[in-house]
This record gives structure tokens, C-alpha cells and sequence, in this order.
């Protein structure tokens, strides 16, 4: 069963004995889920699980009255893509424009031999200068990040259930198109976590505000402020810049009318970025999706090629994230030119907000830079 159709069953799209078989076995799973969550949160809120911040030398603590490492957490409470990774980008480059030395914390999702990693890849190129660490043990790369790289400030990626490491600054994305996963926990919905989960962040982003109606953010803004009414929320989207290519040839979005165009993606929302290309009136001949963070193979590519050149298509494209993963396997692809499309976080309104309240966070935590 694949992603989309799994989706279809929770959401209670698909009809029929065996959909209605499966949502109840979901039910009873999502009910043991959250007394897993809620016995978990319970125990890091009553210090029986530990937090650790890590000191400008390198150490692991628990005692809060040393100076220590600033962490600015980017995550979310349901699962699949809701832009952290453009999110992290934008904060690393604010926080280079302050001439502040981070370091970004991620797990990573490990593509094929030769494939790489498609988040950790998409943050170097994007983040250039700034050391991004791959671990799942974030204390760990918390450590590595301070001894090694020198950061004076961390950035963890997909770290809002990431307890183990004390943040200063919890920022949680929230897909406007999808904020609550059918308001049910994994596996019957796509929560990660209650919405009442919310009361510890600090600022809520929400993300592809332009594909929902003015009066459906003012309710979603209501929803998260009824929630925790001290949370900053802002409202962005994702701007398409360019369609880039491997030779770095950019094509200005404008001619994608006249490009006849293939389509494909292995993302949480595959909607969005059709959506965008219906926005940018490209001339999509074919499309192609498949799940999210799928590990794409030789053959995958050489059958997208195959469907693609029927389709007659010029310019095979996709998002950032699924090129970097599938660059590898591109030698032979006829005459048709692999592409993605470049976005970047646009804020439509929250971001003198956000600025100040990290500005604020970091206020005297920030050593002057040490030298070799």
C-alpha cells in the first residue's frame, strides 16, 4: 500500500468493508500511540528523563545556570513534509547575516549507494559555510557540532520530539493545506503529537499559505493561539525562484508555458508542487509520484525517462530535495534536460516577529568567535 492511498483510508476517503476494517485496527494503534506520548512527555516535564545542553566546551549538563550552546529547534507534530528544510535555511542564513557561527543538527534520510542524503544535501548547498552534522543521536551531534565545528549556535532539523537536547527556541512548521493530519495520532491520522503539544513551542510557521483561502488561515491562526496564546505565528510561502538545472543554466519560470514539462516527486504534500506548477500555468505533459523520502533506483529513472519521452516532454522536473537524490542516475536521458524547481521561504507576515524573538533568545548567549 502506498503513501497516497494509505492517506485516502485514514482520511475516510476510500469506502468499503476493508477501509472501515483498517481505520478501526488504526484507531486502536493511534490509542496505545498516545498513552506512549503522553506518558512520555510526562516524564521529560517531571525531569525523570534528562534534557542536556552542551557547554561552548564541549560538555554535556544538566544545570541550567551554566552557559551554554543556544539551540533553535525547526519541527512539527504531523508527519511528512511541511517546509522545515526551506524553514532551517532561511534561520541559517539570518543567522549568518548576524555573523553568528551555527551548525545544523539533522538525522538525515539515506538515500541508495551513491544517492546521498536528500535534506543533508539540500542544506549544504543551500547553506554554504555552515557545518551540517548527520545523526539521529542529536546530543551527539550536538557535541560534534561545538567541539568540532565551533558553532555558537545550533540549529536541529525535525527536532520538535527531539527531547534529549535542551532547546532555547521551539519552532514548529504547520503545512496550512493539511495543519492537523485529519486531527488524529499516527497511525489512524498523521500527528506526531496532540495539537496540545503546541503549548511548547514558541512560534508556529505556517507554510503554503497561498494555496488556502484568507478565511481558512484566520481560522487555523485562531485554532493555534486558542492553544498556546503566547506562540509567535507567521505566515509564509514557498516562492519559486528558477527552474535550475545541473549546468546551472537557470530557466526563468515564465517559460515553463512554453516547455513541455515532466513531473515527478517523493514528498509528504506531492498536491503542493503540482499545485505550483499549475500556478506557474507550466505545460505538464506527464507526471510521476511516488512516497515520501522513496529511495529512487536506476530503474525508477530510466522508467521515468521512458514515460517522459513518451509524453514528448522537454524538461523532466521536481523539487530540490528528490534531484539531489536522483542526480546520480541522470547520464542517460536523452535529449531532455533534468531540472528542479528553486524555492525559497517568502514570509507574507510574522517575520519582524520571529526575528525579535530570536534576537531575544540569543541575547548574551553568544560568545565572540574563537580563532585557530
Amino acid at each position: 500500500m502506498n503513501q497516497r492511498d494509505w492517506h485516502s483510508i485514514v482520511s475516510g476517503g476510500k469506502a468499503g468493508f476493508a477501509s472501515a476494517v483498517l481505520r478501526l485496527l488504526a484507531g486502536i494503534a493511534a490509542c496505545v500511540y498516545l498513552a506512549i506520548i503522553h506518558i512520555r512527555n510526562l516524564l521529560f516535564g517531571k525531569e525523570l528523563f534528562k534534557s542536556y545542553a552542551v557547554t561552548h566546551a564541549g560538555l554535556k549538563t544538566t544545570d541550567r545556570t551554566q552557559a551554554t550552546v543556544p539551540v533553535i529547534s525547526v519541527g512539527n507534530i504531523t508527519v511528512g513534509g511541511t517546509g522545515k528544510t526551506p524553514m532551517v535555511i532561511w534561520l541559517c542564513n539570518f543567522l549568518r547575516t548576524k555573523d553568528i557561527n551555527c551548525a545544523i543538527l539533522t538525522r538525515g534520510y539515506k538515500a541508495p549507494a551513491g544517492g546521498g542524503y536528500d535534506e543533508p544535501a539540500m542544506l549544504i548547498k543551500n547553506c554554504p559555510g555552515t557545518a551540517v552534522v548527520v545523526n539521529a543521536d542529536r546530543l551527539a551531534g550536538a557535541l560534534e557540532a561545538v567541539k568540532r565545528h565551533r558553532a555558537q549556535v545550533l540549529i536541529m532539523d525535525d527536532g520538535f520530539q527531539h527531547r534529549r537536547l535542551h532547546r532555547d527556541i521551539d519552532i514548529v512548521t504547520i503545512d496550512a493545506t493539511l495543519p492537523f493530519g485529519y486531527n488524529r495520532v499516527l497511525p489512524a491520522g498523521l500527528l506526531r503529537e496532540p495539537v496540545s503539544a503546541l503549548k511548547r513551542a514558541h512560534a508556529a510557521i505556517l507554510t503554503r499559505c497561498d494555496s488556502v483561502s484568507k478565511d481558512d488561515l484566520i481560522k487555523l491562526t485562531e485554532t493555534i493561539g486558542g492553544t498556546n496564546p503566547k506562540m509567535v505565528v507567521a505566515q509564509t510561502i514557498h516562492a519559486p525562484v528558477c527552474v535550475r538545472t545541473a549546468d546551472k543554466n537557470d530557466i526563468p519560470l515564465a517559460k515553463l508555458k512554453a516547455k513541455k514539462v515532466f513531473a515527478f516527486c517523493g514528498i509528504a504534500n506531492p498536491d503542493a508542487f503540482l499545485a505550483t506548477l499549475s500556478r506557474l500555468k507550466a505545460n505538464l505533459v506527464g507526471s510521476k509520484i511516488y512516497d515520501d523520502h522513496h529511495k529512487y533506483s536506476a530503474n525508477d529513472f530510466n522508467e521515468m525517462c521512458r514515460d517522459a519521452e513518451q509524453s514528448k516532454a522537454e524538461i523532466i522536473l521536481t523539487t530540490e530535495k528528490d534531484y539531489n537524490k536522483i542526480i546520480c542516475f541522470s547520464g542517460n536521458k536523452g535529449g531532455m534536460v533534468l531540472a528542479y524547481l528553486a524555492v525559497r521561504v517568502q514570509f507574507i507576515s510574522g517575520e519582524e516577529q520571529i526575528t525579535q524573538l530570536i534576537e531575544r533568545s540569543l541575547a548574551g548567549k553568544i560568545p565572540k568567535k574563537r580563532t585557530v
